[in-house]
Parts: structure tokens; C-alpha cells; sequence
């Protein structure tokens, strides 16, 4: 029996991932990022608890525009990465296993991490 040659579809700007896929995804960048950002949320910590003037250091980078922006993003790392942990302990005990019920946990993990990082950053301000 001949092989035939299989298409191939490399267009990845074509390729429509399902909501689940993408959270999916989404959940190993925003770990990966988040354990990038170890050593500078450290050193923003340990210089804000060594004096007063490091306290003020640490509040002038955060409360700088760049710093706010940069805040929001960190936020919603921590948060998005959260509610899809979550998301995928439900599943492993068998919520949320049918594909309607995928994809409304999906949905429901990443608009609360949008939230949520928006309400911890506007509590933040």
C-alpha cells in the first residue's frame, strides 16, 4: 500500500485554537514567567524591608507609570496562572471534563484573572 503524502498546514495564523488550548498554553507561559520573575519581585521585597529610603526606592518604581504597567502584567501572571491551576485540579476530580464544561471553565478562569488582576491593581493605586 503506497503512502500518501499528507497536507501540511503551516499557517499559523490560520490554525483557531480552541478556548482550552489557549488557556492551556497561557498557563505554562504565566509560570514560566512567573518563575522568571523570582529574583526581581526578591529584590524588590528585600530593598523595600531595608530601610526607609529603600521603602520609598521600591513605591517610587511601582507607582512610576512603567512601574504600574509593569505591576498590572505581574498581576495578571499571578492571577491567570492561578484560577487555571484551579481550573485543572476541578478537572482532575471531574468537573468541568465534558467539552461544554471545558469551555466554560476556561472562560470562567481567564475573565476571573483578568479581573482580579484588575481589581488587585486599582486596590493597589
Amino acid at each position: 500500500m503506497p503512502s500518501q503524502a499528507r497536507p501540511v498546514f503551516l499557517d499559523l495564523t490560520k490554525i483557531r485554537l480552541p478556548i482550552n488550548a489557549v488557556v492551556s498554553i497561557l498557563h505554562r507561559v504565566t509560570g514560566s514567567a512567573l518563575i522568571l520573575s523570582i529574583p526581581i519581585v526578591l529584590w524588590l521585597f528585600e530593598r523595600s524591608l531595608a530601610n526607609p529610603e529603600g521603602f520609598a526606592q521600591v513605591a517610587g518604581i511601582l507607582r512610576n507609570p512603567l512601574g504600574l504597567l509593569l505591576l498590572l502584567g505581574w498581576l495578571w501572571l499571578l492571577m491567570h496562572h492561578f484560577f487555571v491551576g484551579i481550573r485543572f485540579l476541578l478537572v482532575e476530580i471531574g468537573i468541568g471534563e465534558s467539552r461544554e464544561g471545558g469551555r466554560q471553565t476556561a472562560w470562567s478562569a481567564l475573565i476571573a484573572g483578568i479581573a482580579s488582576a484588575l481589581l488587585l491593581w486599582v486596590l493597589f493605586l
